[in-house]
């Protein structure tokens, strides 16, 4: 059978990074489980805001949090209100300290995980998965996607 090499191991180095920088050498399945958990915990709570990928860097006791997305307005939230609940919830779910930092992505046409994520939202609308499909087509070359 042929091997396959996934696509981010192909472009580590290239133009990719760790989504999980830290180490470890007797912690490593629990972190690894819990870096799990918390991506799944914030994607589900702030599903609204067009997360793209998060970024989980550990040091000493504290873990921080670098969520990229198409609107960091709705993260973040009027006067930080939204960024320091979600900042709390973490806190009171998995007993370590967090520190959250919001990237705003420019281009959210452009970003695979947003354009797929958009994707199956008009398809749970019932939107014509032709029409769906040329119009994100459309509108990624339009925005400078090389290929789609």
């Amino acid at each position: 059978m042929g091997q396959k090499v996934h696509p981010y191991g192909f472009r580590l180095g290239y133009n990719k990074n760790w989504t999980s920088r830290w180490f470890a050498k007797k912690d490593y399945p629990a972190f690894v489980y819990e870096d799990s958990k918390i991506r799944k915990f914030v994607k589900s709570s702030l599903f609204h805001a067009g997360i793209s990928r998060i970024e989980i860097e550990r040091a000493g006791g504290k873990i921080k949090l670098i969520i990229h997305t198409a609107r960091p307005g709705i993260v973040i939230g009027r006067k930080g209100t939204e960024i320091e609940k979600v900042r709390a919830d973490l806190r009171k779910r998995f007993g370590r300290e967090f520190a959250v930092e919001v990237n705003e992505i420019r281009r959210p046409e452009v970003d695979a995980q947003l354009v797929a994520e958009n994707i199956a939202l008009q398809l749970e609308r019932r939107v014509a998965f032709r029409r769906a499909m040329k119009r994100t087509v459309g509108l990624a070359r339009k925005f400078g996607a090389e290929g789609i």
